[in-house]
């Protein structure tokens, strides 16, 4: 399967780019090189990928096993390189889930089966980078 994505200059640093969904988006640098901060960052939104893919698994796997979930979010936390070309090359991705009734060992389940079998952005990441992840449980 291909995936096509056109991303335009559209001035200055800003590009806007389209996604196979058929959305488009904003990319821009910060002021310190040339910028005006109107879109996202490149590299950061790589992390978003990375905790989107994680997420829609674990959503779904939360949903195919009928846990209760009041709520959960993702943190992510990166570290680059000190040389150009900068990256990332430690990834720390922390699963913070909410609710009264936490099954926690078939919520670990779905986040094993997220980071270690279905995540291909995690796996990717894996190629260049050293990637941590924890789970936190928040009970109410």
């Amino acid at each position: 399967m291909t995936n096509h994505i056109t991303t335009k200059w559209m001035g200055n640093m800003v590009f806007e780019t389209n996604n196979p969904s058929g959305h488009k988006f904003l990319m821009d640098a910060e002021a310190e090189f040339g910028g005006e901060g109107k879109g996202f960052r490149p590299k950061a939104l790589m992390l978003s990928s990375l905790a989107g893919c994680s997420g829609l698994d674990v959503a779904s796997l939360i949903k195919k096993m009928k846990l209760q979930v009041d709520k959960f979010h993702i943190e992510t936390f990166a570290e680059l390189t000190d040389e150009h070309p900068k990256y990332y090359n430690e990834v720390k991705v922390e699963y913070h889930f909410y609710g009264a009734d936490l099954d926690e060992k078939k919520l670990q389940r779905a986040v094993d089966l997220s980071v270690e079998r279905y995540c291909g952005v995690m796996e990717m990441f894996r190629k260049f980078a050293s990637v941590s992840t924890e789970i936190i449980f928040h009970k109410s």
